[in-house]
């Protein structure tokens, strides 16, 4: 793929924040830019503000297939499908196809790390960045972003080759990648974005290539207990680093938990890495998240200091588990970063007290028997909404003898389902938005969403 962009034309599908970073980045190179997007002008106007000044055209309202006699290759932002007849199309064509992170990859200098997995990536890649931040040197900066906060194509110019990123990748961002980074982890694959890829093995697949590309002077981390991390193991073509709550066979290398501590095991030496009472996130699904860091530290060569200096005081990212008040006695979490159901699951995982839960939103054509049984055995009140509402509330199906679940209740929009959860919690409940699906019914994204909830939650009385 080229990396000389003057006046080569370029199809961006997709104006949100990676198509409009894409862009900037493109245009800065002298290419000829060419934004398109479904939504209709009159909705677009935050975004064009954002790009006044730049030499771009905007095609809005439509995919039109016409575009295509037009440009040198096509790039997608990550909610564009490959079905999409526009990509098909182009596809067809020959034409090149790509995306702001394949971008990133080909030009960037910088020692790359990249983290992806179904669940816990957010988390996982912040966490990571903290403890980058606390081993790197004065003239070392540590960028993170990708799938996260910034898209980094944008800042080319001013990664130095003695940097260090940290990438969050998702399947979408995958799904066209011909390059791997020095150190890539996969932390678990379990059903999701089935909406989008259609199969699960064709999911699988896309997650597979973050460590397609890899040579045997790069490190994998994987995770020893789950199967769906841990069956790309056979695909390893370099230094194989895993993570889990138990100890690895002997002879292999990788973190775990034993005694109150994170320890490490290489060459059959056991090195204390942190204690246990230095992490301060919630549930065991998150101790796996901090076993994952350290095994990812530990590739990079980040000192051990370092590592417990930054999962020291971490208390979690934004929309994950994120406690927003106690009001009257009942606690608000936020947890709206749980698209899918798997993810909701871990999140119930890490409450004892009663809970009313928050589901609903848009499906994403993922199973919901093992979250409806969770809940029967697990949850006092829930509250469904939007688009999804019938069809979780039908997974629930009704009330059993024995059961920890009082009722199921149903919510026309997203504040209905808050007014409700207000009138059935009591003292010392907890209300969790976990919603298992996207947003996208009502909400730009998960953010919106996440960022309503606590408005509407710190105006409460």
């Amino acid at each position: 793929m080229t990396l000389d962009w003057n006046n080569k034309r370029v199809l961006v599908i997709g104006a949100a924040r990676q198509g409009l970073a894409l862009a900037r980045f493109l245009c800065s190179r002298g290419a000829k830019v060419i934004l398109n997007d479904k939504r209709p002008a009159e909705q677009m106007k935050s975004e064009k503000q954002l790009l006044s000044g730049l030499q771009v055209e905007w095609v809005l309202g439509e995919h039109p297939l016409s575009l295509l006699s037009r440009v040198d290759m096509v790039c997608l932002s990550g909610g564009v499908p490959l079905t999409l007849p526009l990509v098909v199309e182009a596809q067809k064509q020959k034409l090149p196809l790509s995306n702001d992170s394949q971008i990133f990859m080909e030009a960037v200098q910088a020692p790359v790390i990249a983290i992806t997995g179904s669940a816990g990536k957010t988390t996982t890649t912040t966490l990571v960045g903290r403890i980058a931040r606390a081993a790197a040197q004065e003239n070392r900066r540590v960028w993170v972003g990708g799938n996260i906060g910034l898209p980094l194509v944008e800042f080319l110019d001013e990664i130095k080759p003695e940097d260090i990123v940290i990438l969050e990748l998702s399947s979408f961002q995958l799904e066209q990648m011909t390059r791997s980074p020095h150190i890539a982890a996969v932390l678990n694959i379990t059903p999701n974005h089935l909406d989008r890829h259609g199969t699960m093995q064709a999911y699988t697949e896309a997650k597979a290539r973050i460590l397609a590309y890899q040579n045997k002077k790069d490190i994998a981390i994987l995770n020893r207990e789950d199967s769906g991390s841990w069956q790309f193991r056979e695909r390893v073509q370099g230094k194989l680093i895993s993570f889990g709550i138990n100890q690895p066979p002997s002879g292999e290398t990788g973190m775990y938990m034993e005694g109150g501590y994170v320890k490490l095991q290489e060459n059959d030496q056991i090195y204390m890495v942190l204690p246990e009472e230095s992490i301060k996130l919630r549930g065991e699904h998150n101790l796996l998240t901090v076993l994952a860091a350290c095994a990812i530290s530990s590739a990079a060569g980040f000192p051990f200091e370092a590592m417990a200096k930054g999962v020291e005081e971490f208390l979690g990212v934004e929309h994950r588990l994120e406690v927003v008040r106690t009001v009257n006695g009942v606690s608000w979490i936020n947890d709206c970063i749980a698209t899918a159901p798997e993810r909701t699951m871990a999140a119930i995982k890490s409450f004892s007290e009663p809970l009313v839960l928050l589901l609903g939103g848009r499906d994403k054509n993922l199973p919901w028997n093992a979250l409806a049984e969770m809940i029967h055995n697990r949850v006092e009140h829930v509250i469904v909404y939007g688009e999804a509402a019938e069809k979780i509330s039908a997974a629930i199906g009704s009330i059993r003898e024995g059961d920890r679940l009082v009722n199921v209740q149903k919510a026309s929009n997203f504040e209905g389902a808050l007014n409700l959860a207000v009138n059935t919690a009591n003292e010392n409940y907890t209300v969790l938005l976990s919603p298992g699906c996207t947003s996208y019914d009502a909400f730009r994204d998960f953010e919106e969403l996440g960022t309503f909830y606590k408005k509407w939650v710190n105006a409460l009385s």
